[in-house]
């Protein structure tokens, strides 16, 4: 079973993907915020985060950042999620160390797609 930690501070948006995750065989941690998403990142064993971008004290992208310096969470596939959606937003997440980027709101299968592709067909 694949373990996801989902860094995300709306309380709908957390709600509807971890159920979504857990019905389909993957456990799934919660970050409210960037500075709890890089603590738990950093003690866990993920195989995977998906990581909002617009979060409250440290943004996505800051929190993407501390995640690529750390030894132990360089290499940690991060798929970014913003709903602000705009021009070179995808560009600038692939360059601040993210390996994927989706919009939201969430189309469900298309991020499992992008989760199967980083996890080895896993999803």
């Amino acid at each position: 079973m694949a373990s996801i930690l989902l860094v995300e501070d709306n309380e709908m948006n957390r709600d509807m993907l971890s159920r979504r995750l857990a019905r389909r065989g993957f456990a799934v941690d919660i970050a409210t915020d960037g500075e709890q998403g890089v603590a738990l990142a950093r003690a866990g064993t993920y195989d995977l985060v998906l990581m909002d971008m617009s979060l409250p004290g440290i943004d996505g992208w800051e929190a993407t950042r501390q995640l690529r310096a750390a030894p132990e969470t360089e290499t940690l596939p991060i798929i970014a999620l913003t709903a602000h959606a705009m021009a070179g937003d995808r560009d600038r997440a692939l360059a601040v160390g993210c390996n994927d980027y989706d919009t939201k709101p969430v189309e469900f299968d298309r991020l499992l797609g992008k989760i199967a592709a980083l996890l080895g067909g896993a999803a």
